[in-house]
């Protein structure tokens, strides 16, 4: 780690940026400009710029995007996913591929995130859109897609549901997004939240409600799956143990002690699932 590196006071007022997270966790810090002035955006861009990190700049709002521009020349807009890359193009993809899936069109935007996440942390990846459960021959059309992929990122509002069909079709890990869209019982994206933190197949955890960022870091540090070892493997009994299914080999247990979401709870729940 770099302990040299020290911040202008300038910048030190609002932030402290982890240059180092690219070598701890394997992937680099984002920057969530939402919440952000665009005085504390574009410092931060300027420090990014100064010391070549490549970064993204996560759900920019309008009023940032230009200012964040010119700060960082070679940037680039994604509209879709409110995302400014620096550099503006992704690294040469490395490693399995990753296949990002929308359960509805509502959801793109997330979906998107996700995808540009994982693009930007140079993995293969592609987008599915449009094939939540209420037409459930629209997944089964991207079967093959699907079981070609090394992880996958399923976003689903509404009634979450799609996620769990998905992780019983594939041996891959699924990672479940929920979020907000939906209207009458979805509570905003309440009632997604539990279809997909409570699965039967432990080998797919959930993200955070409606972000692509955070989940897009967990099948950048999964290892390749086991062919021979299906996402559905074993179950667990009344006492929380593994009972494998008959000449299938049980996947360890996720740590359930933290609650889902966060990149580093997410990474390390897929790690173990995959040991």
């Amino acid at each position: 780690m770099n302990d040299a590196w020290t911040a202008p006071k300038a910048l030190t007022d609002f932030a402290e940026l982890d240059h180092d997270r690219d070598a701890r966790r394997g992937y680099p810090e984002a920057v969530l400009c939402e919440a952000k002035t665009v005085g504390q955006a574009v410092g931060i861009a300027a420090d990014i710029r100064a010391r070549d990190a490549r970064t993204l700049f996560t759900r920019v709002r309008p009023d940032q995007v230009e200012p964040l521009l010119t700060a960082l020349p070679g940037a680039r807009w994604d509209a879709d996913a409110r995302i400014v890359a620096w550099p503006g193009e992704p690294p040469e993809p490395a490693g399995g591929l990753v296949v990002v899936v929308a359960a509805g069109t509502s959801d793109l935007a997330v979906a998107r995130e996700a995808q540009l996440t994982t693009a930007h942390l140079g993995r293969a990846t592609e987008l599915v859109v449009d094939v939540g459960v209420a037409g459930l021959h629209r997944i089964l059309g991207h079967l093959d897609l699907l079981r070609s992929a090394r992880a996958i990122v399923v976003v689903a509002g509404m009634d979450g549901a799609l996620p769990g069909v998905v992780a019983g079709l594939v041996a891959a890990p699924v990672v479940a997004v929920p979020t907000s869209v939906g209207y009458g019982a979805a509570f905003a994206g309440l009632a997604p939240c539990s279809p997909c933190s409570t699965r039967a197949l432990p080998a797919s955890p959930s993200s955070t409600s409606t972000t692509g960022t955070a989940p897009a870091t967990s099948p950048r540090r999964s290892p390749r799956p086991r062919p021979d070892i299906p996402s559905a493997a074993c179950r667990w009994d009344g006492g929380g143990q593994p009972r494998a299914h008959a000449g299938r080999r049980p996947s360890p247990q996720p740590d359930r002690s933290a609650a889902p979401g966060g990149r580093q709870a997410l990474a390390t729940a897929v790690r173990r699932c995959l040991a």
